[in-house]
C-alpha cells in the first residue's frame, strides 16, 4: 500500500469481497458533489467497487451494473441525497455524454459514480477521484488512487488512515 505521490494510494487486492469492502470504506466518505471515476479492463472490478461504494454511502437499491440503461440513481434512507452510477462504455463523445443528461447530474447536489470514464473524459470535471483498476491474477486486482484537486487529496488520506490505520 505505497504512497506513490501526495493524493495516490496503491493497492492490492486478493479478491472480490476484498475489493467490495475496499468501496464500501471509499462509501463512507463520500459527500455531495464528489465525482468517482473508475477505469479498467473488462473484469477488472469496477462494478464490484461501485457496488461496495453503494453499500458504505447507504444506496438503495444496491448497485448493480447500469450497462444497458447507462444510468441508475440511488438514494439512502438517512437523507434526499442522490448517487449516480454511470456506465459509459458504450458513449464515445461529449455530445454523447449531454444526451444521457451528464450536465445536471453533475449540477445537482449528488455523487456521481462513472464506469468507463476514459470514453466521456472531455466532459468530467477536471478535479476529481481517479481510480485505475488492473488484473493481476484471477484474484488480485491492483488499485490505484489518483486525487485530482484538494478535495481528492484529502479523501485519499482520509481513507488510507481510515482502512489502514496509519
Amino acid at each position: 500500500m505505497p504512497i506513490i505521490r501526495e493524493g495516490q494510494l496503491d493497492i492490492i487486492s486478493r479478491s472480490a469481497e476484498q475489493t467490495m469492502r475496499l468501496g464500501a470504506r471509499l462509501g463512507t466518505f463520500l459527500e455531495p458533489g464528489d465525482v468517482i471515476c473508475l477505469s479498467g479492463d473488462m473484469g477488472a472490478g469496477k462494478t464490484v467497487f461501485a457496488a461496495g461504494i453503494g453499500k458504505g454511502w447507504g444506496a438503495i437499491p444496491a448497485l448493480t451494473s447500469p450497462t444497458f440503461s447507462l444510468v441508475h440513481v440511488h438514494r439512502r434512507s438517512k437523507d434526499k441525497l442522490k448517487l449516480y452510477h454511470l456506465d459509459c462504455y458504450r458513449l464515445s463523445s461529449v455530445l454523447d455524454a449531454e444526451s444521457i443528461g451528464l450536465d445536471d447530474i453533475l449540477s445537482n447536489v449528488s455523487i456521481a459514480v462513472f464506469e468507463w470514464p476514459e470514453h466521456i473524459q472531455e466532459a468530467l470535471p477536471n478535479e476529481r477521484l481517479w481510480i485505475e483498476f488492473r488484473i493481476l491474477e484471477n484474484s488480485q486486482r491492483n488499485i490505484v488512487f489518483d486525487g485530482i484537486g484538494a478535495r481528492y487529496t484529502e479523501l485519499i488520506e482520509q481513507y488510507r488512515v481510515y482502512a489502514f490505520g496509519r
